[in-house]
């Protein structure tokens, strides 16, 4: 099994190294604590139905929990992730308690983390098997999940630029891996003559690569870096993209411009699921 090919590293805009990413973790996580400190966390979280902020926070730390465990013990298969699956008993959460959990939590995964390094071998859930996978992954969960209890909370979501980047060719990388195709029928139909998309962020300078083309023409997905002529093309700032591509943002949004098959834009939309 192989994942499609990724791009060189953009000359404007350095994916964060490791260390980066284990401290992006944590800062994204105190991003978010000390926003719902003093918030109602009964408020719905509209991208994740069902679930309320807190309800939310407890998913996120969770997973952060189930993490920093499989990279402790080097696991050779995935732990049990079961209590942050039923959110039910945490609709009525306590900002004073769930707050410094949230911070516990992810500076410990951080910590196990850097005391592992980036090449440690154990079970993943994508080709690669190293924490590496965790570090990156964690490190965009916790963003997201940020934005999800932002946007909630009818508040302007930002993150750092090369965040940002990385966060969407990774996005672009697990969303192009083949067994994507066994485990979701749907995702079989996307293949398809002339079908390519465009993502273009309007609020980075050229130089910085920016510009993602996303190519159903084959017999799997494939991705790349650049500035092509597509079916359609999506323009508007690199947020609003990575929150367009994890379904945080409508496509019809006064944030996007969409030149060309705009049905092409909502086919794919609504068989690319992951995140």
């Amino acid at each position: 099994m192989t994942t499609s090919p990724g791009p060189p590293p953009s000359p404007g805009v350095s994916p964060p190294t490791y260390a980066r990413q284990c401290a992006e973790i944590v800062a994204q996580a105190e991003l978010l604590a000390s926003r719902i400190a003093a918030a109602d966390l009964t408020v719905p979280v509209p991208s994740c139905p069902g679930w309320n902020v807190g309800q939310l926070v407890r998913h996120l730390g969770g997973g952060q929990r189930w993490a920093e465990e499989m990279v402790r013990t080097r696991a050779k298969e995935p732990a049990p992730d079961g209590f942050f699956r039923n959110l039910a008993p945490y609709a009525h959460e306590d900002p004073t308690v769930l707050t410094p959990w949230l911070r516990e939590g992810a500076e410990r995964l951080a910590d196990t983390l850097r005391a592992a390094g980036p090449e440690a071998t154990l079970w993943t859930p994508v080709p690669g098997g190293t924490t590496a996978f965790y570090a990156r992954r964690f490190t965009h969960e916790t963003a997201i999940h940020r934005a999800d209890a932002i946007l909630a909370l009818g508040e302007r979501y930002t993150l750092d630029e090369a965040v940002a980047v990385d966060a969407l060719d990774e996005w672009l990388e697990l969303g192009s891996l083949p067994w994507h195709f066994e485990a979701d029928p749907r995702m079989r139909e996307l293949p398809g003559p002339g079908r390519t998309l465009h993502l273009h962020a309007t609020d980075m300078a050229p130089e910085a690569g920016a510009e993602w083309v996303v190519d159903l023409t084959g017999d799997v997905i494939t991705w790349r870096r650049g500035h092509e002529k597509c079916a359609v093309a999506v323009r508007g700032p690199l947020v609003e993209l990575l929150l367009l591509v994890y379904r945080r943002r409508p496509a019809d949004s006064r944030a996007f411009e969409i030149l060309g098959d705009a049905g092409l834009l909502g086919f794919w939309l609504d068989r690319v699921g992951f995140g």
